[in-house]
Formats: C-alpha cells, sequence, structure tokens
C-alpha cells in the first residue's frame, strides 16, 4: 500500500462562492449538449457512469481540508470500497450480458460493451487519483507522528518483534500453494489478496511458483511497538521478510502482491421450493463467482503477470497495475481511537424530549401528536424503545415489522423476539435478498422463527425495501395501531452514520394503509384500495407523474409552483422526462441528489429550470423527501410532502416493494420542508453543483458558509426544542429562494 515513487498527476477541482450560477467547465465552454432535445438519448447521463463519478466526490472529500486528517483517510478506505462493490455487481452484470451476446442498450443508447469501455478510462482516471490521494495523505500522516514503514525502514528490535508475530500468529494460519502439473493452481475467493512467488528449489530443476494467500481474518495493518509514535508495517511484507520461514532451502527469485474482486450477483430460481435454502446455496456459488477485477504491484514481472492473468481467466482489459496502492479499502485500520485529535468529535444523539415528557412511554406521546425523528441528530434509540415498550405490554396484541438490513445483535430483532416468546403475534416480512446481507437476515429469519414469530420472505421477484412497523394495542375504545414509517434501514449502527427520517403516528387511515400493505407482501391481497399511502409497484410512479403534471398545470396557468426532491439517486427515464416538461414549462425544480444522477440539468429549452446538488459531508445523506408547491411557492404550508424508502429508480418504482408518505401533520410538514430541506438546499460547505456533462462542482462559500450537517448537530429539531432555523433557514439563500418563488 506504501505508494510508487512515480509522480501522479490530480486535477484541481473549480470552487463557486455561495450563490453564484454555477458555470461549465473549460474542457465543456462549447457545450455540446446545448442543443439536446426531448427525444434524443443524450438526454440521459449514463447511470454507471453517473456512480463513478459520485465516487469521485467521495474520493475528493479524502482532500478536504475541512475534514480532520484520519477521516480524510476514511474517506479514501470509503471510496476504494465503494468501487469493488461496483465491479462485483455493477460491471460483473455488464461482462455477463456481454458474455451472452445480449445488445440491449442503456436509455442513453450506449451497448453493454459500449459502458464498459468508458468504465474502464474513468476507473483509470480513479485508480490513479486514489494512488495520488494515498502518497499525499501518507505524508500528511507522518508529520504528525503516523507511519506505514516498510522492511527497510525497522530496527533489529523491531525484525524480533515481527519474527515472534509471525511464528505464533500468521505462519500457523497460511497455507502456501506451489502451482505445478499436480498442484492445481488454488481458488481465490472475493477480495481475496495474496502473494505470488517464483523461487529456485535445490531439489528441483526448474522455478517454481508458489501462491500464498492472506486470510482476510488477518488484520492487514500490523501495529509496531513503541509509544513515542505510531508505526504500521504491512501484513504483506511481513510475509516477504520472511519467506524461508515459508519456504525453507528455496531461493526467491520474484514476487508480487495481487487481489482479486469476483462477481457477486446472484442467481436464483424462480420456482424455490425453500427458500432459506436456495439462497445458502446460491451465497456459496457467489464465492467461486468469475473474476471481474485483478489488481497486481508493479513488482511484479511480466511473467508472472501473465501467468496470473491467464490462471484467474481475467481479460487484459481488468488486469490493473494500481502499484503498492491495492487494496486501499483496508486504510479503514489506521482509523483508531487513539488520536482523538485527527477524528471528528465525537457526537452524542439527542432523544426527542417529546418522549421524555411523557415518561418514556412511546404510545403515549404519539397518540398526543405525530412525531419525526430525524436521524443520526437523534437517536435511533427511540426507534428500538418504541417496539421494546410494544414487546413488553401487555396491552399489545400483535407486531408487524419489515426488516431489510439490520445488524445480528439488534434491538430490533430481541424486541420481537421477546414479544413472540410471550406469546405476542408477531410477524417480520425479511428480506433475504438484500445484497451482501443475506447470511445476517438468513440466521434473523430463523432466529424469529424458533421464537415462535410468523416470518416472511416476500416476493421471489421483487425486494421488501419499506421500512414499516405496525403495532396493534387493545385500548378503552377497542384496538388502536401505532406505525412507524422510515426512510432508513432497522439498523442501529448505520443510524449513525446516515441522515434518515423515522415518522411515528397513530392516524387511523395511514395505520390501516399499513396494515394492508403488510396483508399484500404476506397473503398477496393486493390492496382494492388505500386512503393515504403510496405503494411501489402498484401507483407510487403513477402518483408521482400525476404530482409533476399538476405543478405543469399550476405554472401554465401563471400560478406560483414548483418541485424540491431529495434523493440517493435518479434514475427512472418517465420521471426524467417529466422534470424536463416541467421545467419546459417553468416549473422551478430543486434536486438534492447524493449519488446518481442521470438527468442533465441546465441545458436551454430542455431543463434550464433544472438545478440539481449533492452533498457529501461527515453523514452519507439517505433520506428521501419530494415537495410539491401545489399552487404556491416553495416552501409553503400548502405544499404537498411526502417522505419515502424509495429512490427514483426503475428497480424501485417498479421491481420493489417501496411507500411514499404523506406527511400531513402541520408541525412534521413545517420540519421535513422548512427546516430539512431548506438547510439542505442552503448547504454550501459539503455541497457539489452538477454540470450539464454529467460532471460537478464543488462549492465553496466565501463569505458566510452554512453546513447542513453542523447545523442539525448543533440545533435541534421541531422533535427537540423547535426550530431553529426559523428567521434565518431562508437566508443566505439569494438567487435561488427568489427563484423558487
Amino acid at each position: 500500500m506504501i505508494p510508487d515513487s512515480e509522480t501522479l498527476s490530480c486535477t484541481s477541482e473549480t470552487v463557486l462562492s455561495a450563490g453564484e450560477t454555477p458555470q461549465p467547465r473549460a474542457p465543456f465552454r462549447d457545450n455540446p449538449f446545448r442543443d439536446i432535445h426531448a427525444q434524443s438519448p443524450m438526454r440521459f447521463i449514463n447511470r454507471e457512469l453517473s456512480w463513478l463519478q459520485f465516487n469521485f466526490r467521495v474520493m475528493e472529500e479524502a482532500y478536504n481540508p475541512a475534514h480532520p486528517l484520519l477521516e480524510r483517510v476514511r474517506f479514501l478506505s470509503i471510496s476504494a470500497s465503494n468501487l469493488d462493490e461496483f465491479y462485483m455487481v455493477r460491471v460483473a452484470g455488464l461482462k455477463a450480458q456481454v458474455m451472452s451476446g445480449v445488445q440491449s442498450n442503456s436509455p442513453d443508447l450506449l451497448t453493454p460493451a459500449q459502458q464498459l469501455e468508458k468504465i474502464n478510462t474513468l476507473v483509470l482516471d480513479l485508480l490513479e487519483k486514489q494512488r495520488k490521494c494515498l502518497f499525499d495523505l501518507l505524508k500528511e500522516l507522518k508529520k504528525v507522528g503516523i507511519s506505514v514503514v516498510g522492511p527497510e525502514s525497522i530496527s533489529e528490535k523491531d525484525r524480533n518483534f515481527l519474527g515472534e508475530k509471525f511464528i505464533q500468529e500468521i505462519f500457523p494460519v497460511l497455507s502456501p500453494v506451489a502451482v505445478d502439473p499436480s498442484h492445481p493452481f488454488p481458488f481465490i475467493p472475493n477480495l481475496g489478496f495474496g502473494l505470488i512467488f517464483e523461487m529456485k528449489n535445490p531439489e528441483m530443476e526448474e522455478a517454481l511458483v508458489a501462491i500464498v494467500i492472506l486470510p482476510q481474518h488477518l488484520n492487514r495493518m500490523i501495529r509496531l511497538p513503541g509509544e513515542d509514535r505510531v508505526r504500521y508495517i504491512l501484513l504483506e511484507d511481513v510475509v516477504r521478510m520472511f519467506f524461508h520461514q515459508i519456504f525453507p532451502s528455496s531461493e526467491l527469485l520474484a514476487c508480487g502482491i495481487f487481489r482479486v474482486v469476483r462477481d457477486s450477483e446472484m442467481e436464483i430460481e424462480e420456482e424455490a421450493e425453500d427458500l432459506v435454502r436456495t439462497f445458502e446455496t446460491a451465497l456459496k456459488r457467489r464465492r467461486r463467482g468469475r473474476v471481474v477485477r485483478l489488481a497486481v504491484d508493479n513488482e511484479m514481472p511480466d511473467d508472472l503477470r501473465e501467468f496470473l492473468r491467464t490462471q484467474l481467466d481475467v481479460m487484459p482489459e481488468y488486469m490493473f497495475r494500481t502499484g503498492r496502492a491495492i487494496g486501499l479499502c483496508d486504510l479503514r485500520h489506521l482509523v483508531t481511537d487513539d488520536r482523538p485529535d485527527l477524528l471528528f468529535p465525537k457526537y452524542q444523539a439527542r432523544f426527542p424530549e417529546r418522549i421524555r415528557d411523557f415518561g418514556g412511554d412511546c404510545f403515549a406521546a404519539i397518540q398526543a401528536k405525530d412525531i419525526l425523528v430525524h436521524h443520526p441528530y437523534e437517536s435511533f434509540d427511540v426507534v428500538a424503545q418504541f417496539l421494546r415498550q410494544a414487546a413488553e405490554d401487555p396491552q399489545v396484541v400483535a407486531i408487524k415489522q419489515t426488516l431489510y438490513r439490520t445488524s445480528r445483535n439488534s434491538p430490533i430483532v430481541q424486541a420481537l423476539v421477546r414479544a413472540a416468546e410471550s406469546g405476542k403475534s408477531v410477524t417480520a416480512m425479511i428480506e433475504l435478498k438484500a445484497r451482501f446481507d443475506e447470511e445476517a437476515n438468513i440466521e434473523i429469519a430463523r432466529i424469529l422463527e424458533r421464537s415462535g414469530a410468523q416470518v416472511g420472505l416476500g416476493f421471489m421477484e421483487m425486494k421488501t425495501h419499506a421500512k414499516l412497523s405496525l403495532v396493534i394495542r387493545r385500548e378503552k375504545e377497542g384496538l388502536k395501531s401505532y406505525a412507524h414509517l422510515g426512510t432508513g434501514n432497522y439498523h442501529p449502527v448505520t443510524a449513525k452514520i446516515y441522515t434518515d427520517l423515522s415518522y411515528f403516528t397513530c392516524d387511523r387511515a395511514i395505520c390501516q394503509d399499513v396494515g394492508k400493505i403488510f396483508n399484500y407482501m404476506t397473503g398477496y391481497a393486493r390492496p382494492a384500495r388505500l386512503e393515504r399511502l403510496y405503494v411501489a409497484p402498484l401507483n407510487m410512479s403513477t402518483h408521482l407523474l400525476a404530482c409533476i403534471e399538476e405543478e405543469i398545470a399550476h405554472a401554465r396557468a401563471g400560478r406560483p409552483c414548483g418541485i424540491w426532491a431529495k434523493l440517493n439517486a435518479l434514475v427512472s427515464p418517465d420521471i426524467i422526462d417529466a422534470l424536463y416538461r416541467a421545467s419546459c414549462a417553468g416549473v422551478p425544480v430543486d434536486l438534492v441528489i447524493r449519488g446518481i444522477c442521470c438527468l442533465r440539468p441546465g441545458i436551454p429549452g430542455l431543463s434550464e429550470n433544472i438545478r440539481v446538488k449533492s452533498i457529501v459531508g461527515r453523514f452519507l445523506e439517505h433520506s428521501r423527501i419530494v415537495a410539491f408547491g401545489n399552487g404556491q411557492a416553495l416552501p409553503s404550508p400548502q405544499a404537498r410532502v411526502y417522505i419515502s424508502s424509495a429512490d427514483w429508480m426503475p428497480r424501485n418504482l417498479s421491481r420493489r416493494i417501496e411507500v411514499l408518505v404523506p406527511i400531513l401533520n402541520p408541525t412534521v410538514h413545517q420540519q421535513i420542508l422548512n427546516q430539512i430541506m431548506e438547510a439542505n438546499l442552503k448547504d454550501n460547505a459539503q455541497s457539489w453543483i452538477m454540470q450539464p456533462d454529467g460532471g460537478y462542482v464543488r462549492m465553496a462559500a466565501e463569505r458566510e458558509c452554512f453546513n447542513t450537517h453542523e447545523f442539525f448537530m448543533t440545533n435541534p429539531s421541531l422533535s427537540g426544542r423547535g426550530s431553529a432555523l426559523k428567521g434565518k433557514g431562508k437566508k443566505g439563500r439569494g438567487k435561488k429562494n427568489n427563484r423558487s418563488g
């Protein structure tokens, strides 16, 4: 992971002052996109290339001087981990299409092969910038007393320490494999990391090649002794240091390190008699998926590199020479609590005071008034407490719960188990197809089944992605229901770093709708009518398109109008085209899209009234919010406001169970629109402005700086002590705020 000494270029980012209108960067001064029309396939940005642009933004945060140094290291690690997943899923899928002869085009009319070619070009640029970033970060770490050293820099005392550690902890778990006619090339698992050796054994006439896989449970960063400074040496360097302990009497001729990424998509038979068993089998197949990316260091000789590529059946364009910058996701091991001065200050989430006002009684607090909890600024413990109270309350007769992603020791699961064991009717909808959480979800399903809960595994052809809880309680006037509807997963760990919304209500119509949706998921009982909620794939997309058309009608009639949306991704061609129509009609559209955005903003005659920004910072923006002016300028008490579990992607709108929730309570409406959305639109400290070509320009505040994450960490929401944004929420919006009016 220590970078090569070669010089690596990294282009600097253009910055804007707050309130400036972003302009295309120099290469697009003569904008080739200005003449794109509503029928041109170029009106769509390629999904995969847009995702890579997002990962560039993540990587660029490693250069952000506003972040503490170890947090910058974390951002570089995240960008590397993101790229691994991109290859495991997206690139693997495109390669499978090419191999199968599939010629279907993306909305921008690129074939799978053309997309792979463009991906490869961007990835090479990203890898180069990651290497340069690593080199710069290591230099800065060294200045503050943290070093990653090589074998040539350690003392005899260090060598003795490593020798003992190698014999006791590393050597026993290594299994060197010689490759010859009687010893086939070993299987290397997904994300497998190892060394390849070429050596001369005195008992053999020809040189021998051997592979040593480094088990993933071994920490790649080995800390050397010493209290005056923090020094690490890499596991692969230690293994090379003690080569002769592994291969006595052999002469080392050449060596190299490598890492493989495999296809991790699973193929599931549509008619599976035992879905859990089918998934367990598929998970085993995943570990043996085709290699879609091979990274090698520069020290590996050409003949060894070619040998490795051939044995792993990797095409040349999917073998990357990354110097020593291999497996940068392992940089996360450098981010420890030893140096709190180099980390974000610890933040303690607030517990909603509304619940405290009722002595911790969630049901009494919800019955008094709907509650919105804004994570991670407000504690996820309130969600766990809601379900713990339901499990322990003798008046609760039933609990229904969806689980998409959660931790193995989740307090949510523990509460459901206690409820089922106490005789309550518990229904859990567990999504086995939640990517990379399949094994955990299989285990959770079995735990809940053993407790007596009724476990549903959803639809084979659709994922259950809705975030719903329903508690039915016996009260004086009869049975009363309480619901939780969220934008994020029921996961106590990610709830500390993802921005999400939890909405608690006992509204009769909403709770009845939630009950109907559970019946749809468990018994295929398609609801004939829903009074409040909109559900994908049944009617969510239709309703969103109708809301956009209403804004178009307001604009054409000369009435105020506007659309605000905050999403993780915007891909749906139908919704993009509807937003283009809205822009052409004069509807101001402000979008906060964290990741993928296939819409081109700012094109005359197509999208000049659309602006797109992306916020990348301390927390991962994850909540989904949409607001429509409804005949008024945004923000307005008359606006139609919704929260949702769904991004605007074809898969979410047509192949997943998702829920769109209208916000009718005035206090919650005000909190979402006037506080959360305005703060996101106002942010200029960690925002990027999207350009027509799909690139992004970082905003920079020369005078007034506003950081939405810092704001919510220091200002209680309406669920806490009131609207801290009131009176200053519109300040600094400049032209944008006038435009929305």
